[in-house]
């Protein structure tokens, strides 16, 4: 009868190969899958300008037909952007508007050599400097109009030299009124003069 001889070696070897390839079948696939490795804006970047465009680089080569690159703002509404150019790991997206201040969101979708599709997402900030406000206009200084002195009353001889003087600087009422009674005066005793001749010659 033969006895069959064993090798304890061969058979401890043999066991430890087994062993690594159950470890390693699992990790092959997950070693495939593509991964973000940089961006353009960085996540969580705040930026004083806006950015005109996007890049994402990722781990393994892209396929240009299996690359998606969208950007968002912060109510969801899709920003337009150019079709993503892919230069091997890397894909660009040119903004094709000036986007103002709030907070953005990039997602990615891409396809690694496996055929798994890898997505997902990060944030980044517009936040220019704050506008400068005007300065109020000051009012122009205006000088307060100086009181007028007061005018005082016209004394008697003022009054009088305001009547005699009329407008245009002639005579005024009062002299006028003046002159007439003058005459008047000087006719009477004219007329006084004369009846006194008269009685004289009569008496004679």
């Amino acid at each position: 009868m033969r006895r069959t001889v064993r090798h304890p070696r061969r058979a401890a070897a043999a066991a430890a190969l087994a062993a690594l390839a159950v470890l390693a079948a699992p990790a092959a696939p997950a070693a495939a899958h593509n991964s973000l490795a940089a961006a353009t804006p960085a996540a969580d970047t705040r930026l004083a300008e806006p950015p005109s465009e996007i890049t994402v680089r990722f781990l393994q080569k892209l396929d240009p037909g299996l690359t998606t690159v969208v950007l968002s703002d912060a109510t969801r509404r899709v920003v337009p952007t150019g079709a993503p150019v892919v230069a091997g790991t890397r894909a660009t997206v040119a903004v094709a508007e000036t986007l103002p201040d709030g907070t953005y969101t990039v997602a990615y979708r891409v396809v690694s050599t496996d055929g798994h599709p890898v997505q997902g997402s990060y944030r980044f900030t517009v936040a220019g400097p704050a506008a400068t406000a005007p300065a109020p206009a000051s009012a122009p200084h205006t000088v307060p109009p100086t009181a007028a002195p007061p005018t005082a009353a016209p004394t008697s001889g003022a009054a009088g030299a305001a009547g005699r003087a009329g407008p245009g600087g002639g005579p005024g009422p009062l002299t006028v009124a003046a002159a007439v009674a003058l005459a008047g005066v000087a006719l009477a005793a004219v007329a006084l003069g004369g009846a006194r001749v008269l009685r004289r010659r009569h008496a004679r």
